[in-house]
């Protein structure tokens, strides 16, 4: 089914808009490889995906968290407070939601590659316009546009590893793949608190946009759409053993945008727990990325190395936590629910303790930032699989952006909320807030507490 249900008359396929939708339509299906060469390629080829993604949406977050460690830096360089800081996270946060949503239908229905190494190029482009830009409007303005186009990130490489991995294997896969946003977030926290020690703030953008170009050229000769774009069967035959005839074989039909909306998201009721838990749960999760840093220097005497020491220890830790909630989830019969529910009690005691570790003992905030990474990115990964696993391999961007946008609605209050309470009543009214959504996103989460992996 093409990317836009039109006749190419109607969609203006001989005008430049035209060739370029066209240039974004899904592979087309290549007649099926031999049974012997479908058993060498087909272990080669779904490395080969997860490797790209894995790499690229780790460069996507190296384009989007480094703003965070450099906030004190560029703020008095340009004379922003923290509430207009905020302002420039929370128009970034409410733009990157958007972007899941709207531009995760259109991943759904594209050629995964191509859609995927074009948001590289995009969101490069936005950083080095960010680091070339003085005054305000317009850091709120590119910083914005880089969220929006950061929603071309996630879709393609949820579309990809639903073609390329079966439902069976996905709770390992996903918890794996999910170590590359710690990867990216981590890099991020030390490439630009590196870059603005020694060459100032906006280098902070442009070296981070420097290597997102690189990781879109890789993608273009690293990575492919679907199986059957390269003469292999769909994973689903792949992963139960049938036999391959050899031959020319069907694509597989793509969903109408009304299906993937009328049929696999609106009336499924999972997906909507998850989405009001994920608003709250973005919310305590992103405190720590985008004030973590702030609060350390302001409030315990941290330097700006050490801020962004603490961004890269939570991510780091955030990579054992969903690997560790993943294996979990999968020994409990798949009770993702569960499991990410009672991941978000932890977190509401290291809030606590943040707040009452005296300054001079930076060693000891760094233990609970460890603990906060540990257990916040689990239950984020794990709602992430769940609105997987609960609709069609053809509508798993929609879905997850569906999901993400309520997260990002969550982390567009935070930005705006946090700095605002911190500026006027100081970091102690910041966290409580932080703590009571914490405990909402527990509440919510309950409902789930049963639901298991369908098929």
């Amino acid at each position: 089914m093409p990317l836009l249900e039109t006749s190419p008359a109607a969609d203006g396929s001989n005008s430049k808009f035209g060739r370029i939708v066209n240039w974004f339509r899904p592979a087309p299906a290549i007649p099926r490889k031999s049974p012997e060469e479908i058993a060498a390629a087909y272990p080669i080829f779904r490395w080969r995906i997860f490797e790209a993604t894995f790499i690229a949406y780790a460069a996507y977050y190296l384009v989007r968290n480094n703003l965070s460690p450099v906030q004190i830096d560029l703020g008095q360089a340009m004379g922003y407070d923290k509430t207009m800081l905020g302002t420039i996270l929370a128009s970034s946060a409410g733009a990157y939601g958007i972007g899941k949503l709207a531009l995760g239908q259109f991943a759904d229905r594209s050629n995964a590659k191509k859609f995927l190494l074009t948001g590289l190029i995009l969101t490069a482009a936005a950083n080095f316009a960010f680091g070339l830009s003085r005054n305000f409007p317009m850091h709120v303005t590119l910083w914005t546009l880089n969220g929006f186009v950061q929603g071309m990130g996630s879709g393609p490489c949820l579309r990809s590893l639903a073609h390329w991995y079966s439902v069976k294997e996905r709770g390992t896969v996903f918890g794996f793949w999910n170590v590359s946003h710690n990867i990216g977030g981590a890099a991020a926290g030390i490439v630009a608190a590196q870059c603005t020690e020694y060459f100032g703030w906006p280098s902070a953008f442009y070296v981070p946009g420097a290597l997102a170009l690189i990781c879109a050229v890789y993608v273009w000769f690293r990575m492919c759409d679907t199986p059957q774009s390269v003469g292999l069967p769909p994973i689903e035959e792949y992963s139960e053993g049938r036999q391959f005839p050899a031959g020319s074989q069907p694509s597989e039909r793509e969903l109408s945008l009304r299906e993937i909306i009328y049929v696999y998201l609106l009336p499924n009721r999972v997906l909507w727990f998850l989405a009001c838990a994920t608003f709250f749960c973005y919310i305590a999760n992103y405190s720590i990325i985008d004030w973590g840093p702030t609060y350390l220097r302001e409030a315990k005497g941290a330097s700006l190395t050490t801020g962004g020491l603490g961004l890269a220890i939570n991510e780091g830790a955030g990579i054992f936590g969903m690997l560790v909630m993943g294996w979990l989830s999968d020994r409990v019969g798949g009770r993702r629910g569960m499991v990410s529910a009672l991941s978000l009690l932890p977190l509401i005691l290291g809030f606590q303790a943040l707040m009452m570790i005296p300054a001079g003992m930076l060693w000891a905030d760094l233990i609970v930032f460890a603990i906060l990474g540990f257990f916040s990115y689990g239950p984020l990964m794990l709602m992430g699989v769940m609105s997987i696993d609960f609709t069609s391999k053809k509508a798993v961007a929609t879905a997850g952006g569906f999901i993400a946008l309520f997260g990002y609605m969550g982390r567009m209050v935070e930005g705006q909320v946090i700095g605002w309470l911190a500026q006027h009543y100081g970091w102690k009214a910041g966290f409580d807030c932080v703590i009571g959504c914490t405990v909402m996103g527990f509440i919510l989460l309950c409902f789930t507490w049963n639901t298991r992996p369908r098929g």
